[in-house]
């Protein structure tokens, strides 16, 4: 049910279409306020607590001194960053 939940929460927040159109006034905008952070937090709630604990203890020592220890993990996203930048300027330029 986290997985579903989950889902629903991911693709609401990256949906263009939502439940009260951004263009109205505070209303617009007040669903996102109201309903994603709710969607978050019934996702917290779902997941097994023993999952939350096993992944809490994987994740310690993830930073050290400052630093990630797996920063190259982040080189795929700013490899794709740097693409669609030089995508855009290039249809600027064109």
């Amino acid at each position: 049910m986290a997985k579903i939940i989950a889902g629903i929460t991911v693709a609401y927040a990256l949906s263009p279409i939502d439940l009260v159109p951004d263009f109205i006034p505070v209303l617009g905008y007040l669903d996102d306020v109201i309903l994603l952070p709710a969607l978050v937090a019934l996702t917290l709630r779902l997941i097994p607590q023993q999952v939350m604990d096993r992944n809490r203890k994987q994740a310690e020592g993830l930073w050290e001194k400052g630093k990630p220890k797996k920063w190259y993990y982040a080189i795929p996203i700013v490899l794709f960053w740097i693409l669609i930048l030089f995508m855009i300027i290039k249809l600027l330029i064109d």
